[in-house]
Order: structure tokens, then sequence, then C-alpha cells
């Protein structure tokens, strides 16, 4: 083993060694001490020998299988996910909240035979979906039972068919771009669109409804975090159906709300401010931001959701006609999730980045990105507050 091991270490850094001494990538030399040390332990530890004894040896063991088990989980991941899928279409978390059932009982209500209801009895207890009790029955486990009237969850989750579809080939994805065709291009029509401002309501009606299922967690957590009771008036651009301005109108009574999308959304956004009692404190102005001037009137404006799905030339521009919108102490609001968040960098990094990939514009940024373009724009400061659920809300805060 001691001859074996550093021989291969050897052999893997040395081709380390090679690509650093690419000019276009620098040499070796010019990497930190801890850079190269980390290089060359990566090679030690990604030789066959070394696996096979840290697997062996007592005080490594406990990691390797860590880490093999987390490697594991990246591959299986898919398969996860359709366990998932599965029980969301079977509807079995609200058919479990009304108390355990036996594994017949759930094959009778679903329709499943015997073999594949112990299957995916067996997948969804593994992933704590579901749980084991006593005589045989299944209950909710501690991720099924938040699924319980989770009616945004549920959305999400139901599209996200579209989305493995379009993921099934991720190579050729990377390497067309926005000239490869998607089902999620076409599920966010302005994704695309020459003319945003004439796509009529059958196009806006799907994507509507699910933003408007998914926002009110975001909604509540963004509010929670920044007060509006210091403003008189605000401008939601790209507000789609209204969620986010209504939760802040039933929050703030004397608050004033505007509200800024395309035509067809507009129409559903007076609906649903009528609906909640808000209508008269409301006025809903449709356009496309990226052709038409925003209203003036606000003294606080807030993206939510808007930026993350658009490219960073759109997005300055953006950014300029809510500086011009804004009078002189006027605030912004950027509420999305972001690349980089803590504790949850890959949902930024890895899905938002991927998934907007296949949908065709716009990529997750970080916070620091974020609030250069902002200061950019022409505000004067930027801060960023921390939230309750940094896995979905990020969020900035600008003033003019």
């Amino acid at each position: 083993m001691a001859d074996v091991l550093p021989a291969a270490a050897t052999d893997a850094a040395s081709a380390r060694d090679v690509r650093l001494a690419d000019p276009r990538v620098g040499t070796l030399a010019d990497a930190p001490f801890w850079e190269r040390w980390r290089d060359r332990w990566n090679a030690f530890v990604a030789t066959e020998g070394f696996q096979r004894w840290a697997a062996k040896f007592p005080l490594t063991r406990p990691v390797a299988l860590r880490r093999s088990r987390a490697l594991f989980d990246l591959m299986a991941g898919f398969v996860y996910t359709q366990t998932l899928y599965a029980c969301v279409e079977l509807d079995l978390f609200e058919l479990l909240a009304k108390g355990p059932l036996t594994a017949e009982q759930i094959g009778a209500k679903t329709g499943l035979p015997p073999v594949a209801t112990e299957r995916l009895i067996r997948a969804a207890c593994s992933l704590q979906l579901f749980a084991r009790r006593r005589g045989g029955r299944i209950a909710l486990g501690p991720l099924g039972a938040p699924m319980v009237g989770n009616a945004g969850l549920v959305a999400l989750i139901r599209h996200h068919a579209m989305a493995y579809g379009d993921l099934a080939d991720p190579v050729t994805l990377l390497r067309s771009g926005s000239d490869f065709r998607t089902e999620l291009s076409r599920y966010w029509p302005y994704a695309d669109a020459p003319r945003p401002q004439a796509i009529d309501d059958a196009r806006v009606a799907s994507y509507s409804e699910m933003m408007a299922a998914t926002l009110p967690p975001l909604a509540s957590d963004v509010l929670d975090h920044y007060d509006l009771s210091r403003h008189q008036c605000l401008l939601d651009v790209g507000g789609g159906e209204g969620v986010f301005l209504s939760t802040a109108g039933r929050r703030h009574d004397k608050l004033r709300l505007m509200l800024f999308d395309l035509p067809a959304v507009t129409v559903r956004a007076e609906s649903r401010l009528r609906r909640d009692g808000l209508g008269n404190r409301a006025s809903v102005v449709g356009g496309n931001f990226h052709a038409d001037a925003l209203p003036v009137g606000a003294d606080v404006i807030s993206l939510v959701r808007v930026l993350l799905d658009h490219d960073d030339e759109s997005v300055q521009r953006l950014l300029r006609k809510v500086h011009a919108a804004l009078p002189r102490g006027g605030t912004l609001l950027v509420a999305e999730a972001m690349s980089g968040a803590r504790s949850a960098e890959p949902v930024g990094d890895a899905y938002f980045n991927f998934y907007l990939m296949a949908m065709g514009k716009g990529r997750a940024r970080r916070p620091d990105e974020l609030r250069a373009m902002i200061h950019d724009a022409g505000f004067r400061k930027t801060r960023q507050i921390a939230t309750r659920y940094p896995i979905q809300t990020g969020l900035i805060v600008a003033e003019t």
C-alpha cells in the first residue's frame, strides 16, 4: 500500500502540473500553496488504493461512507424526485393526512397492484415521505407532512415534469443554449416572445396560476423582514396576478397599490385585487417593461422573482427604468432566490441555473452581483437583508 499510493498520486498530480503549465491558465507556481496542496491531496484521494484503505480504516471509514452516500444521492436524485412526483400524482399526502392506512387500503384507493404499492411505499419511507407504524400501517413521514395543503409546492412538483424532459440531454442543452427549443421556453412565453405585450390570456394563464400558487411563502418572508409602513405607495413591477401586492395591501391598510405587467396578466391581477377587497386603492397598468416606461408615483418599487429570468442587459435596463420612476429617497426591493445563499448553494448555482438555461433566459445571481448592477443603475446605497428562508428568498434593498 505504501508503494502504490504515492506513485498513483504522483501521476495524477503530474497531469495537474501539465495543465497548470498552460499559459492560458497560469503555472503551478502561480497558485497559492494551499491550492497546490489541495490539488495534490485530491489526486491522492482519487486513487483506488486510497479509497480502499479509507473504507477500511476505522477513523476514515465514516467519512468515506458519508461521501459515498452523498455521491450516490447525486446519481439517484432523479429517482427520488420521481418517487415524490408519484406520491403527488396519486394524492397520497392528502390521503394519509386523514390517518394511517395499510398497504392494501392504499392500493385500493390508488388502483396500484400490490407489488407496485409496496414498491412505492418502500421508496417513500426511505425518503422520509412516509413512515411505517405498528400493524403494517403507513403514515405521513417528517418530509411528507409539510406537503399536506401545500398547493404551491404541489404545483411546482407537477410543473417539474416538464423541466425533467427538457434536461434529459443536458450536454446538448449546454452546447445549444437559447437556440434549443424546450417545453419550458414555450411554457414561459415571455422568455422569447418578440412582442410580449401581445401575448393573450390563454398563454399566460398556466404560468400565472403557477406563480400565484408558489408566491405566498416568499411574499410573507419579504414582508416579515422589510416594513412597508413608512411608504405611501408600492409599485410591483412584473407583479403577475397580484399576490405580493395583495399580501402587502392586507398588511398595510393605508398603502396605495400599483401593479405593472403584461396586459393579459393585469386582467387577472385586477380580478384578484377586487376579490381581496383592494380594488378601490389599487391601480393596474398593462405594458412591457422591456419597451415601455414604468408608471410614476410610487415611493417603493418591488421586483419579486423578476430579475433572475432575464439576461444581464435586460436587467440593467429595467433597473435604470426603476430608478427613473422613483423619487429622490425612493426605495427598490429585489426579492428572489440568489446564487451562493448560505447553506443553500445548490439551489441557486445548480437548480436555478439549469432550470433557467432550459427556460432560455436568465441566471441566478449572487447578491454582490445584483448590488453592483443596482449601483450602476444610479442607486446611492444598497443592503442585503437576511430572511427566514434564504433558500427561496434573497432580499436586497436599495435607495435612490
